[in-house]
């Protein structure tokens, strides 16, 4: 799953790298069009399925976004909740100091690794428990 697909780089990525299948997920119609076109364009539109964040996000293996870290920890129980038990998590775009508070949100269900951090940008990479 890309949650907050944008314009679907994360999906597209995923799907050039082998995924069978990627949800791509974002409350924007207009991120969801933008990522359907640009699926196309890479020629992965038959494994990307374009739809609202609001509706059903199945259960998955890998989950990545690249949203704000507000929202990350507002839908912190939902996004948790749509990966399978050994699955992971990736989040990013993520500020440094803000990092610590996300990984809070997320750490009852999840076991992380070190953050990856680029000038004052974060990376979270985290493994499901439970």
């Amino acid at each position: 799953v890309d949650f907050g697909c944008g314009s679907g780089i994360l999906a597209i990525a995923a799907a050039l790298l082998g995924a069978r299948l990627v949800h791509a997920r974002d409350i924007d119609p207009q991120a969801l069009e933008a990522t359907g076109k640009n699926a196309l364009r890479n020629e992965v539109a038959g494994r990307i399925h374009t739809a609202p964040a609001d509706g059903e996000i199945p259960e998955c293996d890998l989950l990545i976004s690249n949203i704000l870290a507000g929202t990350l920890i507002d839908l912190a129980s939902s996004i948790a909740g749509h990966v399978r038990t050994k699955g992971e998590l990736v989040l990013a775009g993520i500020l440094s100091a803000q990092a610590p508070l996300v990984e809070n949100a997320y750490r009852p269900m999840f076991v992380f690794d070190p953050p990856f951090t680029e000038n004052d940008w974060v990376m979270l990479h985290a493994s499901r428990t439970r």
